[in-house]
């Protein structure tokens, strides 16, 4: 298996970021199957799209401030590894960035990272807002799911444009911030940016569906749905979130079957090294 070309540290130890692939679909009810070859595909592309060969010698194609964060692809672990190894990543305090895999394993990462006295702030960006509760533990329930685990009023979904009745019931119920393509349009990104920021606590983790995405940018992805965001925007919020410093990521529902010339594999791949790029710092993005 190829590491990920952003990865610069072989041990775990020096690692600030771990790149971690789950390659598990076994919770989702897409007719579009195929998301667990994602991690492998994700990897693969990076080093073929993000990458220079130069007689020889190998080049990466980095994000225009560059990558100064040490970063280690721990490799591809199964779903019933998730919980013994999230906590080992929390015992040497690195940040995770995981490639899914359906988003259901998101469920799983909240759980084994989250802490009995200390909810997190969740940023969930999606085309739908998994927020079914009259069934649960599968990729259409996460938010239902974690819900012990995510404090609501610090936390957002950013994407949302096909809820189900009864999703658009919960939002209303607990009262869950969504914003949708149509409010970034008519408010701007730089005035939802500051609104995130100011809303999120101290504990962030973002949860990222390829499918927030519009299907003009990210075509490959289980359930694409019209009307989505446009790429730019979708990394501008990540850079914005990731200065404010985030204790986990994830990059779910990249279908590589059903991608066209591997863009919304290269997209995933370019969306990883700008947020670990942003990560912390004050930059100017």
């Amino acid at each position: 298996m190829e590491n990920i070309c952003w990865a610069n540290t072989k041990n775990l130890d020096d690692a600030e970021f771990v790149i971690v692939g789950i390659p598990d679909e076994s919770q989702s009810h897409a007719l579009r199957k195929g998301t667990k070859e994602a991690p492998s595909r994700i990897r693969q592309i990076s080093n073929t799209h993000d990458s220079y060969d130069r007689d020889g010698t190998l080049s990466l194609g980095l994000p225009f401030g560059g990558i100064e964060k040490r970063v280690h692809d721990f490799g591809d672990i199964t779903r019933d590894c998730i919980k013994d190894i999230f906590e080992k990543f929390s015992a040497k305090s690195k940040i995770p960035i995981s490639i899914g895999g359906d988003h259901s394993i998101t469920r799983d990462i909240i759980t084994s990272m989250s802490k009995p006295d200390s909810r997190i702030s969740l940023v969930y960006f999606d085309a739908h807002p998994d927020f079914v509760s009259s069934h649960a533990n599968y990729y259409g329930s996460v938010i239902t799911d974690v819900m012990p685990y995510v404090e609501l009023e610090s936390s957002v979904q950013i994407g949302i444009r096909t809820p189900e009745q009864e999703e658009l019931d919960n939002i209303k119920k607990y009262d869950f911030q969504v914003i949708t393509p149509f409010d970034i349009q008519k408010h701007g990104i730089e005035k939802i940016a500051n609104s995130i920021i100011s809303k999120l606590g101290e504990k962030v983790y973002v949860s990222f569906d390829m499918d927030c995405i519009d299907p003009a940018f990210a075509p490959g992805v289980s359930v694409p749905v019209p009307l989505g965001l446009n790429s730019v925007d979708c990394v501008y919020l990540l850079q914005k979130i990731a200065q404010k410093g985030i204790i986990g990521m994830d990059i779910m529902e990249v279908c590589p079957s059903y991608d066209i010339k591997d863009r919304t594999s290269h997209l995933a791949s370019r969306i990883i090294a700008e947020t670990i790029f942003a990560s912390g710092e004050n930059h100017d993005c």
